[in-house]
């Protein structure tokens, strides 16, 4: 995925989007419930930038994961980019589905 200049804004294909839903699978149900929910929350709008920032979420182990996500600490080193955070700050946002 390209994230140089207007092109990070351009909204995902269906197609990306369905290999970006199968990538970000996970092996923790509490990742998992963060994932459904900021999909159901942003889907038909996500850009190639947050898909982006979102594939380099999924690069991390379960547990890392989790503890980004529950704020129990904030991305480091090559993970601190501009589109990371903004995704991070998305996931943590969703919100939560009604039965």
């Amino acid at each position: 995925m390209n994230n140089a200049g207007n092109a990070g804004d351009a909204r995902v294909s269906d197609t990306e989007l369905s290999r970006l839903k199968w990538r970000c699978r996970r092996g923790m149900l509490e990742n998992d419930l963060f994932i459904e929910r900021f999909f159901r929350a942003h889907e038909q709008s996500l850009t190639v930038r947050h898909a982006d920032g979102l594939q380099a979420l999924m690069d991390l182990a379960d547990n890392d994961l989790l503890d980004l996500l529950l704020a129990r600490r904030e991305p480091e080193g090559e993970l601190a980019r501009s589109e990371v955070t903004e995704v991070l700050g998305m996931l943590r946002a969703s919100p939560v589905p009604t039965v």
